[in-house]
């Protein structure tokens, strides 16, 4: 039964030290400042709290915290090697420092704010694990199950996730690793199952609502807004900000038809998400060929960036975006992440010429670049084909809904997104790709996977690909040859989790105007910063880490703690 929703909070005129604009990672802001004696106040455009965190997998990269093995100066002096290989000059490098400097502090503030409990993914490779500094065991963290039933009246206010499971189950990360290879490695894989479905189902018996992921880190941020005393306005979109002699005192902001000034004495952090659901944005910055599919918040419209316009505040990285690989959504539907899918051996990705283009099981970040890159020289992908056989199929899950041996959707077939066929040239006339091509790219793919190694793309190479490989596949657990008839085509569509350009901002999360010039008393975290790892995703939940910790951070030099 649906919960109802509580009443909407009514929106006044009021002061308050920090308002906190978006409700995703700047729920961090606002519990750091209230923390360090500020009044606080967070106001969110949509009817649910959470933002895009709480549709996303819930990890955090942040080098160096105490839930990690390896701590200490060390540990943070071989991050920054890291980040300076994988970031280079596309992002100021004062902001990865104070990143560092500041990480552990963020998460030790969560531990003591939140009733969260977090744990090391261990083994969850960073992305570039071969770069100086970079470690193969990755530097992720995830929360622990949370029981939201903590929300009280509040619950139903927490945004949904992207995908229900069909009983009540927490699944963390590191559980998909292993619930994915079911078929495989039951041993494995069906503890945590029977683990996770226990807690689910056992708690619901006591009245406990457990989540996990990007619902779990939300709710219990959320748990500690509500301890914290910190309202919550939700419905509540920003209309302006209000600036004094160049220093931003607070903004108007809108409910309903309503319109209530709230002044900020300490300042105004914009953490509302990038322009995720602005297509024509999206379309000028980044590829007119873009289609609707993002993951983000549908609250993520750029509002933020564009009132930091309106001040002369600069822009970065706006042709960037954290992209990730879907299956192409049926009419009406939505998107499902490719993950583990284009890492496990008997499979590969053509485009519309029906060949390979790159390492399917490189970072998500890296395949929609990619992507973009193709396309800027002049040889678009245009369409991209997830191609894979019988075996394959009885071996995995598929788009966290098809389970091993489960025959596909009939939606999918009747939407023309997935093809079968025992022969190849039929599957490629399905497809739209020239079949002697498609032939020949199957029979190479083929024989490199029966040799173990891929020497056209070097999937398999990487820490980050052997993660979500299959380790009963060998010598190469990310290559498998295609051999069992009938073979399967899934068309493949670029997601992302959000657009990560934005507002230029300083190491202490002050926005800057074009001329370098800091807009004094606006901050800028999250998405609605330009990225502070430029064109690069160092690891899992380095979107998320950046929101908590640069939240953290703008909170600190709102209180007067740093300057």
């Amino acid at each position: 039964m649906k919960k109802k929703m509580p009443a909407l909070v009514p929106a006044r005129d009021t002061t308050v030290d920090l308002l906190v604009v978006g409700s995703g990672t700047g729920m961090a802001a606002a519990l750091a400042a209230h923390e360090r004696g500020l009044s606080a106040l967070v106001v969110e455009k949509t009817g649910y709290v959470g933002g895009s965190t709480a549709r996303s997998g819930g990890a955090f990269w942040i080098p160096g915290n105490a839930v990690l093995s390896d701590t200490g100066p060390q540990a943070v002096a071989d991050a920054g090697a890291y980040l300076d290989a994988v970031v280079g000059d596309s992002a100021p490098a004062e902001r990865g420092r104070a990143y560092l400097e500041h990480g552990a502090a963020a998460v030790d503030m969560l531990r003591r704010t939140t009733p969260m409990r977090f744990f090391w993914a261990k083994g969850y490779s960073d992305y570039h694990p071969e770069e100086p500094g970079g470690r193969p065991e990755g530097r992720t963290c995830e929360c622990r199950p949370f029981n939201a039933s903590v929300l009280g009246g509040e619950r139903p206010r927490l945004r949904p996730g992207v995908m229900e499971a069909p009983v009540p189950m927490p699944v963390t990360g590191a559980d998909y690793k292993w619930m994915n290879l079911v078929a495989r490695k039951p041993l494995k894989a069906l503890p945590r199952i029977f683990a996770r479905a226990a807690l689910g189902i056992g708690g619901m018996l006591i009245g406990r609502d457990y989540l996990a992921g990007g619902q779990a880190l939300a709710a219990g941020m959320f748990a500690g807004v509500l301890r914290a005393g910190i309202p919550v306005w939700t419905e509540t979109a920003l209309a302006r900000l209000l600036h004094d002699d160049g220093r931003v005192t607070g903004a108007v902001l809108r409910q309903g038809d309503r319109e209530v000034t709230v002044r900020a004495r300490r300042g105004v952090v914009l953490a509302a998400g990038g322009f995720d659901h602005d297509i024509e944005a999206r379309h000028k910055f980044q590829s007119p060929r873009l289609g609707e599919y993002s993951l983000g918040s549908e609250g993520n419209t750029g509002d933020g960036i564009l009132a930091g316009q309106e001040l002369g505040a600069g822009t970065a990285l706006l042709d960037q975006a954290w992209w990730f690989p879907a299956f192409a959504p049926v009419p009406g539907g939505a998107p499902a992440v490719l993950l583990a899918e284009r890492s496990l051996p008997g499979s590969f990705i053509v485009d519309r010429t029906g060949k390979r283009f790159l390492n399917e099981a490189t970072d998500y970040m890296s395949f929609g670049q990619e992507i973009l890159a193709r396309e800027r020289a002049g040889t678009p992908v245009e369409e991209m084909w997830l191609v894979f056989d019988q075996r394959y199929r009885d071996s995995y899950i598929l788009a966290g809904r098809c389970f091993p041996r489960q025959p596909l959707p009939e939606s999918w077939y009747r939407a023309g997104i997935a093809h079968k066929s025992d022969d190849l040239g039929a599957l490629a006339q399905a497809m739209g790709v020239p079949a002697d091509s498609f032939q020949d790219t199957f029979q190479q793919f083929n024989d490199c996977a029966a040799a173990g190694r891929d020497t056209a793309f070097g999937r398999g190479d990487s820490a980050y690909d052997r993660y979500y490989g299959d380790p009963t596949i060998g010598p190469n657990p990310n290559l498998a040859p295609l051999r069992r008839a009938p073979y399967y085509a899934v068309k493949v569509v670029l997601s992302d989790l959000g657009t990560c350009g934005g507002l230029v901002a300083d190491e202490h999360a002050r926005v800057l105007r074009e001329d370098g010039a800091v807009v004094e008393g606006l901050y800028a975290i999250g998405n609605t910063a330009a990225n502070a790892f430029g064109t690069s995703y160092p690891g899992a939940g380095a979107t998320i880490g950046q929101g908590v910790v640069y939240g953290y951070i703008a909170a600190l030099h709102a209180a007067g703690a740093s300057s």
